[in-house]
């Protein structure tokens, strides 16, 4: 099903296009790679069995009265870790042979993803490096440190962090672990679609961030596979937002990323196979401002009584931007909790 867009496209910026092409191109190109499939993602789900967590629904009722239908929250920000990334991180290590275990690897994140891949590569005995971009959270890159992972600083943002790994890989024989832009990464980011429809078989509508893409990819491949007639909305914040202008260009398409508190999905051009996923299965791509944002984390935190951080947040600052606009049941992913308590503090003040 094509993709419509809405929202406020960000600013494009040639420059940073011809940087963001050129990096993403050098080490790990993926643009002939092959969408992972239903089988692929349930295979994923198999290797994760006892790894991860299966992570509760929970219903909404603040939420339902406000959209008019029943708003259930996936949960997760309960995940070990703190997000989803482990699920990814994880499908993609332990489908590394071992020379390349041997060899090491590589990944660059603002957070999520390097916890993920710093537990997984700890839970196999592979050694991790992870780049992080300046201004990442440093609660995030502790985390990171604590699983055994050596964290290095480079870029502003996280498509910088990642040129930064592509060229560690080269020079050291590391594998790179992608935060999104690869098949086994979007299978397993997959296995959150699977839990939904088992939980709650007759969701009509998902609702889930969108940073580089490979959670929406692998939730569309399992929701749609699975209840075609679902609707899979993605959602990024609008200081940030490289798919609307992408998805009408039909290119991965870099743009200028500005400042946004939703750091977890601050990246500044979509991954090549999750935009093709995306383009054919996601029905629609939304952006949200940063008001929204720090009022769905403040509602998470108020009426849910659970901590999550402004990306995990995204979808629900949808749902208070535009509430008359979806059906239910609808399933809102709650993609990480891993907040930033200073920033947390203010956006509580402000509220």
């Amino acid at each position: 099903m094509p993709s419509r867009t809405t929202g406020t496209d960000a600013d494009a910026d040639a420059d940073a296009a011809t940087a963001s092409a050129t990096a993403t191109a050098t080490a790990d190109p993926r643009s002939g790679a092959v969408p992972p499939t239903l089988a692929d993602i349930r295979a994923a789900g198999a290797v994760l069995d006892g790894v991860v967590r299966t992570t509760p629904m929970t219903h909404s009722r603040h939420l339902s009265g406000l959209v008019g239908c029943p708003v259930h929250l996936k949960c997760e920000n309960l995940q070990r870790t703190g997000s989803f990334k482990l699920r990814g991180g994880y499908a993609r290590l332990a489908a590394l042979s071992p020379r390349q275990r041997a060899a090491g690897v590589v990944a660059a994140s603002a957070g999520n993803h390097a916890q993920g891949v710093a537990l997984a590569a700890a839970l196999l005995g592979v050694r991790a490096t992870v780049f992080m971009p300046e201004g990442a959270p440093a609660g995030k890159a502790a985390a990171t440190r604590r699983h055994g992972a050596e964290v290095r600083t480079a870029g502003r943002v996280v498509d910088e962090a990642l040129a930064a790994a592509q060229d560690h890989a080269r020079r050291t024989g590391a594998v790179l672990i992608h935060p999104f832009d690869h098949p086994d990464v979007i299978a397993g980011q997959g296995t959150v679609g699977l839990e939904i429809l088992a939980q709650l078989p007759w969701t009509a509508t998902v609702v889930v961030a969108v940073g580089g893409g490979g959670l929406a990819a692998g939730v569309a491949t399992a929701v749609k596979a699975l209840r075609p007639q679902t609707r899979v909305i993605g959602v990024q914040a609008e200081n940030a937002a490289p798919y609307p202008p992408s998805l009408a260009s039909g290119r991965p398409t870099a743009v200028r990323a500005g400042t946004t508190i939703a750091d977890g999905i601050k990246v500044a051009r979509p991954g090549e196979l999750p935009f093709r996923i995306v383009k054919d299965l996601v029905d629609e791509v939304r952006t949200v401002g940063e008001d929204a944002l720090r009022s769905a984390q403040h509602l998470c935190l108020e009426r849910a009584k659970l901590l999550v951080e402004p990306a995990g947040a995204a979808p629900v600052a949808a749902l208070l931007a535009a509430p008359e606009s979806f059906t239910g049941p609808l399933v809102a992913v709650l993609s990480g909790g891993n907040a930033d308590l200073a920033e947390l503090g203010r956006t509580l003040g402000a509220c």
